[in-house]
């Protein structure tokens, strides 16, 4: 079944196979797949269930609404005096802690790669692919990735075109007998998404002409010193980190490839959600509040600020108040202010998460091989998707109605290289691609 909408690491992260992915997620099959999921409680009254949540984040701009919501003290203005907001080393780490729960020591909630909620949800990334039950809350940005090449081709000045990059790419591997890298952050995750999307378009097959690979962020300017990649997808400050340090240049950001794509997500385990539906409603609207601030252009400078204190990305604030702000030197030459590529964190409805948004991520996946083809997705999206306490937070904080969506869907979507998303029909999107990796059912 397919979902119709209406209206227009590291570690056991790196060593993960698409068929231990593809494993976990049949096994659990169609319906039987959100089993797990504890039932959606309606809050009764105001009061707060919890004033406590950990919450994880990984060192990158798009989890600002977090350092902002707790700087800017959003999160003890709505009654949450005790949150704890603790970096995560790598997006395997996030998924590890989330799976715990803070009760063992673990997390309740996090800045997330968007499709980790489902890969967690249905298993297909856990030890022993055990069903963790998580539930989407907010998009936190749209937009404000990159894709960066290694100085070894600058002479290419590698944009959205990559058909002479891929040529480059197999001559060295031809040259020197030894696998080209692209590194990404997560299988299945936002950054191996666009990576796999961009190299495709430019008819590179990321699993037959390249190796892709996991870096954590923090770690893909290193790694490129080195010579481990020759290119990778993150988000910043690490892109302009590796032109400060003549390392590398960007060749695209990603809204290049899909305008106002959907990016990160905040959101938390299920149990806490059913188990705390005022306190987790709470969160929701403190992390909307720092969203609102983090868009305003006024504030952009002390985001960038805060973003580089030690306790959130511990970068120099150079490397990052840039591109905050919207303006993008690539390295190449290329000189962009005001960037209409810019992140966004509230503008253009970016925290509402469109259920149509999870789909395309759940097509994608099942285009890859790391979801089975028959995963019954309206069901699994139904679940995890919880827009229903986004738009109750949103007309508590008094968001004019204009910009709470009338839809779940954003409609179609179109995409750099011609291809078109329609989530009435995912089918024919997938068919239309000619580089697949597709497993059986």
């Amino acid at each position: 079944m397919e979902l119709t909408m209406q209206g227009n690491s590291s570690g056991k992260t790196a060593q993960l196979s698409r068929r231990t992915v593809i494993k976990g997620a049949a096994a659990l099959g169609g319906a039987s797949l959100v089993a797990g999921f504890a039932p959606r409680v309606h809050a009764q009254g105001t009061t707060l269930e919890t004033k406590a949540a950990k919450l994880g984040f990984i060192a990158l701009t798009d989890a600002a609404p977090l350092f902002v919501a707790d700087e800017k003290g959003f999160f003890k203005k709505h009654g949450m005096t005790e949150v704890e907001v603790a970096k995560q080393s790598s997006w395997g780490a996030t998924r590890d802690n989330l799976v715990l729960g803070s009760k063992s020591g673990g997390i309740d909630g996090a800045h997330i790669l968007t499709p980790m909620p489902y890969l967690i949800s249905t298993g297909a990334v856990t030890a022993n692919n055990v069903p963790v039950p998580m539930n989407i809350l907010a998009r936190l940005n749209l937009g404000g990735q990159g894709i960066s090449v290694a100085n070894e081709y600058k002479d290419l000045k590698v944009g959205l075109d990559n058909k002479e990059f891929g040529k480059a790419l197999l001559a060295k591997r031809l040259k020197t007998g030894k696998p080209v890298n692209a590194a990404m952050t997560f299988p299945g995750g936002t950054h191996d998404l666009w990576i796999r999307y961009w190299m495709a378009a430019g008819a590179v097959d990321p699993n037959r002409d390249i190796t892709t690979i996991v870096v954590p962020p923090a770690q893909m300017v290193a790694n490129m010193k080195v010579g481990s990649m020759d290119t990778f997808c993150v988000c910043e400050p690490w892109n302009r980190q590796l032109i400060n340090q003549k390392i590398g240049y960007t060749a695209l950001t990603t809204s290049e490839l899909w305008m106002n794509h959907p990016e990160k997500a905040f959101a938390m385990r299920a149990d806490y959600v059913a188990a705390n539906p005022n306190a987790t409603k709470a969160l929701l609207k403190a992390i909307m509040e720092a969203q609102m601030f983090c868009e305003d252009p006024k504030n952009r400078a002390e985001v960038a600020e805060i973003c580089s204190r030690r306790r959130w990305i511990s970068a120099p604030v150079e490397d990052i108040v840039d591109r905050i702000k919207g303006d993008f030197d690539y390295g190449t030459g290329r000189v962009e202010s005001n960037s209409k590529y810019q992140m966004r964190y509230w503008k253009d409805n970016a925290s509402y998460p469109y259920q149509s948004h999870d789909l395309w991520f759940l097509t994608e996946n099942q285009r890859w091989g790391y979801l089975p083809p028959n995963l019954d997705t309206k069901s699994l999206i139904a679940k995890v998707n919880r827009e229903d306490i986004w738009r109750a937070a949103a007309k508590e904080l008094g968001v004019a109605a204009k910009d709470i969506p009338t839809s779940t869907s954003r409609g179609v979507e179109k995409f750099f290289d011609g291809k078109v998303f329609d989530p009435a029909n995912p089918k024919k999107y997938l068919d239309s691609l000619a580089i697949k990796n597709i497993k059986s059912a």
